[in-house]
C-alpha cells in the first residue's frame, strides 16, 4: 500500500544510526605509531599477491509488525470510490433508469473476522408506467428519489503487493418505500428496483474491492524505499567511509484482522557493509525484488554489519591520524609522515616513515584485537618486522628497546564505549513514537550494540558488529 513504504523506510532509519559506529571501528583499529635516530634502511616485507576481496557477509533480517488502522482504509476507501458509482439510461429493456450515487461516508469495522462495508446510496429512478400500441405511445413516466443502505462483508489477504479484499453483498435496507400505482395498485417502488440493485451487486463487491486494492497498492513505494536504503551514504567526509546495503528478499506474512486494525509482519532480509575509500556502486535491482509469502516471522530484528577498510585507504586514514604526533627518548625525537598498511601471513604490515632522530622507514606488524570487556580495538604482538628489529639494533638501539614501542601500541587502542553508548541513545530516538510522516508511529526497542570479530584478507581489514532488537510500524490518522 502506499502507506507501508514508511515501514520499510523506518529500516532506513535503523541502519542510519548503525552505521556511525563502523567508521569508529576502522579508525581505531588500525592505528599505529612511530620511532626514532639517523638513517634507516630495512628490507620492507613483500605484500601478499593483491587477489579479489572476497568474504562472507553474514545475512541481516529486520522484522516489523505492521498495524493499520481500519478507519484508514476507510478514509482511503472515501477518497477512492465518490459520487456517482453506478447508472444505466437504457428504459427500453426494462422500463426504468437508474442513478446510484454514494449519500455518505463509507463506513467500515470489524465484524467477527471480516471488514463490514456499510454504504449509504442515494438512488434516483425514472419508472414509466403504460405500453406503445398501433404506434400510440401511451407511457407515463415518473421519477422517483430515495435513500438506502448496502451492507456488504469482505475477507482480506494480501497478494502481489497489494491488500486485497474479497467483498460479497450481505443486505439493502431502503429508509423510504415510495409507491407508484400500477393497473389501479399502488406497488413500492422498491419492489420494482430492488432486482435492479441485485443486479448491480456484482459492481457494487467490485467497486469495493477495487477501491481497497487501488487505494493500497504499496509495491511502487516500497521499491522506491528499498532503492533509497540500498543508495550508499557517506557516514564520515573526514574518514571516507560509506555505508552499503544490498537489499536481497522482502517477506511478508498474511494480513488479518485483529480488533479494529489489519495487522501482518514484515521482513527484509539485506546485507550491510561498511566501506572506507571512494563512494562505492549500488547493488540493486528494484525489477528482481519479490515479495515473498510467509508464514511466521522472528519477532525480533537482528542486524550484522561488515566493514570493510582496504588497506590503501586504510593507509591514507591512519597517515591523518598521525599528523601532529611526536614519539621521544630522552632527546631523541620522531615523528610519523606517512603511514601504509598491508597484509602478510595473517597479519598487517604498518610502514612508518620516520623524519627526526632517525630517517626512514620502519616496519610493525600485529594483529588487530577486540576487547569486549573494556571495549577498546588494540594490536595484539605489536613488534617491529624482523629484519627491522636487526637494522635497529646496529643504527639506532634506542629505538629498538621497545621504549618507543611502548608507547605506540598504546596510542593503538581505542575505546568504542561512548561511542556505542552515543550510538544507542540516539537509536533509541527513532524508536520512540517516531513518526516519520503524519500518522505513521514507530515504537520498539533495542539491545547492546556488540563487535564480534575482526578479521584480514589480503586486499582490506573486516570488522563485524552484531545488534538485536524489535521494531514495529502502527499506521493511525494517515491522511
Amino acid at each position: 500500500m502506499v502507506l507501508l513504504n514508511f515501514a520499510i523506510l523506518n529500516i532506513y532509519f535503523i541502519m542510519k544510526i548503525l552505521q556511525r559506529f563502523c567508521y569508529l571501528i576502522f579508525a581505531a583499529s588500525i592505528l599505529a605509531g612511530c620511532s626514532s635516530v639517523n638513517k634507516i634502511d630495512a628490507l620492507k616485507p613483500e605484500p601478499e599477491d593483491a587477489s579479489p576481496l572476497i568474504y562472507d557477509n553474514k545475512p541481516s533480517f529486520i522484522s516489523m509488525p505492521i498495524a493499520l488502522k481500519i478507519k484508514d482504509i476507510q478514509n482511503q476507501t472515501n477518497k477512492f470510490l465518490s459520487g456517482l458509482i453506478y447508472e444505466d439510461t437504457n428504459i427500453e429493456d426494462d422500463d426504468y433508469t437508474i442513478k446510484i450515487w454514494k449519500q455518505a461516508p463509507i463506513e467500515i469495522e470489524n465484524e467477527n473476522g471480516k471488514i463490514k462495508t456499510v454504504l449509504p446510496l442515494k438512488v434516483n429512478v425514472k419508472y414509466r408506467i403504460g405500453t406503445d400500441k398501433l404506434g400510440v405511445n401511451l407511457y407515463k413516466t415518473q421519477e422517483f428519489n430515495f435513500n438506502g443502505t448496502v451492507t456488504l462483508l469482505s475477507s482480506v489477504n494480501l497478494t502481489n503487493w497489494k491488500l486485497n479484499t474479497k467483498t460479497e453483498f450481505k443486505s439493502l435496507a431502503w429508509k423510504e418505500s415510495p409507491s407508484v400505482t400500477v393497473f389501479g395498485k399502488a406497488l413500492p417502488i422498491t419492489y420494482v428496483i430492488n432486482p435492479a440493485i441485485l443486479a448491480f451487486r456484482s459492481k457494487m463487491e467490485q467497486a469495493i474491492d477495487e477501491s481497497i486494492q487501488e487505494s493500497m497498492d504499496f509495491k511502487p513505494n516500497v521499491l522506491d524505499a528499498l532503492d533509497k536504503i540500498a543508495t550508499p551514504s557517506e557516514m564520515n567526509p573526514e574518514y571516507e567511509t560509506w555505508l552499503r546495503v544490498v537489499p536481497t528478499e522482502l517477506y511478508a506474512t498474511d494480513a488479518r484482522l485483529k480488533g479494529q486494525n489489519i495487522v501482518m509482519e514484515m521482513g527484509l532480509k539485506c546485507t550491510i557493509e561498511t566501506l572506507i575509500g571512494n563512494a562505492p556502486s549500488k547493488i540493486f535491482d528494484r525489477n528482481k525484488m519479490v515479495l515473498k509469502p510467509v508464514t511466521k516471522m522472528p519477532d525480533q530484528f537482528t542486524a550484522n554489519i561488515i566493514a570493510v577498510s582496504t588497506y590503501a585507504d586504510a593507509s591514507k586514514i591512519i597517515t591523518k591520524n598521525f599528523e601532529g604526533q611526536e614519539f621521544s627518548a630522552g632527546s631523541r625525537k620522531i615523528k610519523v609522515m606517512k603511514v601504509a598498511l598491508w597484509h602478510k601471513n595473517n597479519k598487517i604490515v604498518i610502514a612508518l616513515d620516520l623524519t627526526g632522530s632517525l630517517t626512514g622507514t620502519i616496519y610493525l606488524t600485529g594483529l588487530p584485537k577486540y576487547n569486549a570487556l573494556t571495549k577498546e580495538i588494540y594490536f595484539d604482538n605489536l613488534d617491529y618486522a624482523i629484519d627491522t628489529k636487526s637494522s635497529l639494533i646496529r643504527t639506532a638501539n634506542w629505538l629498538a628497546s621497545g621504549t618507543i614501542l611502548k608507547k605506540m601500541e598504546e596510542s593503538c587502542r581505542y575505546s568504542l564505549q561512548p561511542n556505542l553508548e552515543e550510538g544507542k541513545k540516539t537509536m533509541v530516538q527513532y524508536l520512540s513514537n517516531f513518526s516519520p510522516m503524519p500518522g505513521v508511529f514507530v515504537n520498539g526497542k533495542m539491545g547492546d550494540i556488540n563487535f564480534s570479530d575482526v578479521q584480514l584478507t589480503s586486499k582490506a581489514i573486516l570488522a563485524f558488529l552484531t545488534v538485536k532488537g524489535k521494531v514495529a510500524v502502527k499506521v493511525d490518522g494517515l491522511e
